[in-house]
């Protein structure tokens, strides 16, 4: 089992940043790959981003390109996700999730959840 710890989130105006911490144990944390959703109020889950076990490559959903950020320490066993130029519609709850492939379309691990609300 892998027990995923996210935290960060908060209120924050249109265009200021936020950085979301996701804090992982129970199994070796370089073995999975990572993966950050989100989930807006009458909306079903999306994805954002995710980063390979190395960290050596991430891949973004459009809407967030240029602005977010994903990045792991696997020293720290922390996943990270940078959030720039937030807009109103990036108000979610912010989850991150674990799995051992990188193109996993069903992760197998889940935190509970950070809120991220934008004020315009």
């Amino acid at each position: 089992q892998v027990q995923l710890v996210e935290s960060g989130g908060g209120l924050v105006q249109a265009g200021g940043s936020l950085r979301l911490s996701c804090a992982a144990s129970g199994r070796t944390f370089s073995n999975y790959a990572m993966g950050w959703f989100r989930q807006a109020p009458g909306k079903e889950r999306e994805f954002v981003a995710r980063t390979s076990r190395s960290g050596l490559s991430t891949y973004y959903t459009d809407s967030v390109k240029g602005r977010f950020a994903i990045s792991r320490d696997n020293a720290k066993d922390t996943v990270y996700l940078q959030m720039n130029s937030l807009k109103p519609e990036d108000t979610a709850v912010y989850y991150c999730a674990a799995d051992r492939n990188y193109d996993a379309s069903v992760y197998n691990y889940w935190g509970q959840g950070t809120q991220v609300t934008v004020s315009s």
